[in-house]
């Protein structure tokens, strides 16, 4: 008589490959809130989140569509937005007294210096205590959107057609010193 293996059905949210429950359990054993960070083509959404038997607790949240309404009018998913995004988060993280989070990055790729490191640079930089080396964060000249203004530059000066098909959102919000608008935007984050 042969007998068939047993097959174990896997948890929905694992075959759909939505959660890594052995990292999940990981971070929930820490005991610490988690900064859940999340990217999308065209945002960024950063929460902390507590962990209740019952079901998961959102403290706080921070997405960069906020960042309009702090006159950031550029992409919202590049990386200095990202860091924008995070220090917003961090300021809201003070006036809730949270003072410190495990990162949870989900299951998207981590690479050094990408926009979910760009994030928690500017969660870390507004205080927050978050356990990670600064090996991982981007440079400072891709945090602040230098590296977008002289490219830019670059292209206009080799290929004017080129440079306004690519930077056309850019010149209709008459945003091309990108440098600038970050440094007003990170002021205003600051005062909140």
């Amino acid at each position: 008589m042969v007998k068939a293996k047993i097959h174990i059905v896997q948890f929905r949210r694992k075959r759909k490959r939505k959660t890594d429950y052995k990292k999940r359990i990981a971070l929930l054993a820490s005991g610490k809130p988690r900064l859940v960070i999340r990217k999308s083509l065209c945002n960024i959404n950063i929460q902390i989140i507590e962990y209740k038997p019952e079901g998961d607790n959102v403290v706080l949240s921070a997405n960069s569509k906020e960042l309009v309404k702090l006159g950031y009018n550029l992409n919202r998913s590049n990386i200095p937005a990202a860091y924008l995004t995070g220090l917003l988060l961090g300021q809201k993280a003070k006036k809730k007294a949270v003072k410190e989070a495990v990162v949870d990055a989900g299951l998207s790729t981590h690479v050094k210096g990408s926009r979910i490191y760009a994030a928690l640079k500017g969660v870390v930089d507004s205080g927050l205590k978050v356990p990670c080396s600064e090996d991982i964060f981007p440079p400072e000249e891709r945090i602040n959107g230098t590296h977008i203004s002289n490219y830019a530059e670059k292209l206009k000066k080799e290929n004017k057609e080129k440079y306004e098909k690519q930077f056309s959102a850019y010149i209709k919000n008459k945003a091309e010193d990108v440098k600038k608008q970050f440094n007003d935007a990170k002021d205003k984050i600051m005062k909140v």
